[in-house]
């Protein structure tokens, strides 16, 4: 009898006998990245199961359009409220903004199960990014944060 090949190492992430995914080493978070519209979203895999984030883009600066800021921090006070449950909002220091939820998966986390987790992700995303975009939060990649020159 031939010893099983299995978990099978692939970059960050064990690949069981079944297909299924999980950290190669304990207590990390292998993710996959990607963009969406222009926006760089994350999933991760840990502990805690599926962890998904999109970076929405960044509040303007006080220094290049201080008048764009009400809108923006009135759209950020008013979205938590209409996210679906178990997302979160969040406004980073660096002033970008990030929305997180958790996926839950049937079955073996497996490739096919993470990507379409990250498709219906990044699809119920689009009402959110398009109402920031419009509160004037810059999208994305595009957005830059502001530098002291020096």
């Amino acid at each position: 009898m031939q010893p099983s090949r299995f978990p099978l190492p692939l970059g960050a992430f064990a690949v069981g006998e079944d297909s299924s995914l999980s950290p190669r080493e304990p207590g990390t978070e292998p993710a996959l990245r990607f963009l969406w519209r222009g926006h760089p979203c994350r999933a991760a895999l840990g502990a805690a199961g599926l962890q998904l984030s999109a970076e929405a883009g960044r509040v303007p600066s006080t220094a290049g359009n201080a008048a764009a800021r009400e809108p923006a921090f009135a759209a950020l006070a008013a979205l938590p409220g209409e996210l679906p449950a178990g997302w979160n909002l969040a406004l980073l220091p660096d002033h970008r903004v990030r929305l997180d939820a958790s996926a839950s998966i049937a079955g073996p986390t497996t490739a096919p199960a993470i990507v379409a987790a990250m498709v219906r992700f990044a699809l119920a995303l689009d009402p959110y990014l398009e109402r920031l975009a419009s509160a004037g939060i810059a999208g994305g990649a595009s957005g830059t944060p502001s530098t002291c020159p020096g």
